[in-house]
């Protein structure tokens, strides 16, 4: 059956010669699958042109000067909400000192090495890396600093195995994904088409607009002009759920569930507490663009910005705990960092989580009252226990995708901790990642601090290494017989990792809704109570995942390059904005 017609991707054409960065790899689809039992390494690098001999591990680590400068912005973490906020306003000619607690950027997309093994910290499904469109963000950020990399299409974003024996594969291609669900669930073809052709029309009306801060007025009220459409098309699904617009087209409740998966994956919360507009993005960039692997690991996007931002005469000092922001008469001027120095800028921007930005970064005695609205609506996602593994290469059938989401016996275990299951295979699609005849296995699952915290040394040792057991034993039992035994390496990380490593507070995932939330209505901006402070990242409009980090930064950049006076500002219209923007959250 041909679903051409449902499959609104073929309604828009955007020339890719704009978005140069991008290189497809040479890999065929799937043949890295095929034949990776020989898991020869390719001589696949990351491609970056610069006229800097600056690399990440060099750039400004013994840094002084900045001591005795005032920059035009400080951004304080180098995930890539911050990092793409720092390099847009580095190619608007302003000055940026970016400033991360660790050795290397990227944050929970950063990466590390163990033993041959380059592991991606987080996850390996890189969304917003594409050719065409206007939600290409990683690509165009990478664009505007003079970078690209290398490529490897993913032919399946991710293969459930769910309660019932349900699998569904959501191939690259829609029609052969929705062709695929339908074959499952034949009694519910109108309402899968009807569901996911509002998530295309969404995803449409998104992909049509320059993407810049919805704060800053002069570009919004242009493109309501320009595109009226479009942008009320976004109005009215802003405050809207994908589960309560789910349920609109489809009434089994296995499907239902299902698409609960589909959500989870995106938000960690079900389809009833995700917004429309989220799941949207996620759900039809994925065959949109599709997904693609950096040659190289998922670390490389976040090195290729930091030289990039280097490039552009700014700077980013690593080993830089930031402690503090300093404020000067309720405005933020500068930080300070553990070890006692101190910089200043015009305007501040925290990649930490709004709870680690207001409630460690400010010692204020009393929340501003937009914080304190933020707080009641959302609280803080569990964080989560990660499992990476090197294995032996032959453990794994030669038909394996690269991602699976397993969830074996009962759809009331999906939120629970540890009750599902997302495992990344990277080296699939890339085997240069691994030893020759080693694969690597990345696992995540749901975990809360308050089961980790308080134990002593051997006991967190023992605890980690009986949970980690009891979920490969899973994974062992569902997908790979003999996994247990394959294991060549194994490091465990729970929640208390993560809140070391990744400065969020608990170790958190990110914001969910306490209950059902109007959609992304009461989700936060970019800019803060506080005269000169901005936020960045999973915690402020449009929340989790890597389009939205990005599109955070562009929208963030934009806002601040119009404060610094490198955009058009109208005082006025901005009073006029951002107080019913401000008004609108109240509703949530």
């Amino acid at each position: 059956m041909n679903l051409c017609l449902h499959n609104p991707v073929t309604c828009l054409d955007h020339s890719s010669s704009f978005f140069s960065p991008l290189k497809t790899s040479n890999y065929k689809l799937g043949s890295s699958k095929l034949g990776f039992l020989n898991n020869q390494k390719k001589n696949h690098i990351v491609t970056v042109r610069s006229a800097s001999s600056s690399t990440v591990s060099t750039v400004k680590e013994e840094t002084k000067r900045g001591e005795s400068q005032v920059y035009d912005a400080i951004v304080i973490g180098s995930g890539i909400g911050g990092l793409v906020a720092g390099t847009q306003l580095s190619v608007k000619e302003a000055k940026v000192l970016v400033l991360e607690k660790y050795l290397i950027p990227g944050g929970s997309s950063g990466y590390y090495e163990r033993d041959g093994y380059t592991f991606d910290v987080g996850s390996s499904v890189m969304f917003g890396f594409s050719d065409k469109g206007n939600l290409n963000l990683i690509t165009q950020a990478l664009k505007a600093v003079g970078r690209e990399m290398e490529v490897i299409p993913d032919p399946t974003t991710v293969h459930f195995h769910l309660p019932n024996d349900l699998n569904v594969q959501v191939h690259r291609e829609y029609d052969e994904f929705v062709n695929e669900l339908i074959s499952k669930f034949p009694h519910e073809k109108e309402g899968i088409l009807g569901f996911y052709g509002v998530c295309w029309k969404i995803f449409n009306s998104l992909n049509s607009l320059e993407l810049k801060s919805l704060e800053e007025p002069i570009y919004l009220f242009g493109q309501f002009f320009q595109k009226p459409l479009e942008c009320l098309t976004l109005a009215y699904y802003l405050p809207q759920n994908a589960g309560a617009i789910a349920r609109k087209y489809i009434k089994d409740p296995q499907l239902l569930s299902f698409i609960d998966a589909e959500c989870f994956i995106v938000s960690t919360v079900n389809a009833l507490q995700t917004p429309m507009i989220n799941a949207s993005m996620v759900l039809c960039d994925r065959h949109y663009g599709g997904i693609n692997y950096p040659v190289g690991g998922v670390g490389g996007i976040a090195k290729s910005l930091a030289e990039g931002l280097v490039d552009q005469g700014s700077e980013i000092l690593y080993k830089a705990n930031v402690k503090s922001i300093i404020l000067d008469d309720g405005k933020a001027v500068g930080v300070r960092l553990a070890d006692g120095r101190e910089f200043y800028a015009k305007t501040i921007i925290s990649n930490a989580t709004r709870w680690d930005t207001f409630g460690k970064l400010l010692k204020a005695e009393k929340l501003p009252q937009e914080e304190e609205n933020f707080q009641k609506v959302y609280v803080k996602a569990p964080s989560f226990l990660s499992i990476h593994m090197g294995v032996k290469a032959e453990v794994l059938p030669p038909d394996t995708d690269c991602h699976h989401f397993v969830l074996e016996d009962d759809w009331k275990n999906l939120e629970k901790p540890y009750g599902s299951i997302f495992l990344s295979i990277p080296t699939i699609l890339d085997p240069s990642l691994a030893p020759d005849g080693r694969h690597i296995l990345h696992i995540f699952t749901t975990s809360s601090i308050e089961d980790w915290e308080g134990l002593p040394p051997k006991e967190y040792e023992a605890k980690k290494e009986e949970v980690a057991a009891g979920i490969i034993q899973r994974l062992e039992k569902k997908l790979f017989p003999g996994l247990s035994s394959s294991i060549t390496f194994k490091e465990v990380g729970t929640p208390r990792t993560h809140r070391r490593y990744l400065a969020r507070d608990k170790g958190t995932y990110g914001p969910m809704p306490r209950g059902t939330p109007k959609g992304l209505l009461g989700m936060p901006f970019n800019t803060t109570a506080i005269d000169g402070l901005y936020c960045v990242g999973d915690s402020c409009f449009p929340g989790q995942g890597v389009i939205a980090v990005a599109f955070s930064g562009v929208m963030c950049a934009h806002r601040v390059a119009a404060d610094i006076g490198l955009e058009r500002k109208s005082k006025v219209l901005d009073a006029g904005l951002l107080g019913l923007l401000g008004w609108l959250r109240t509703l949530a």
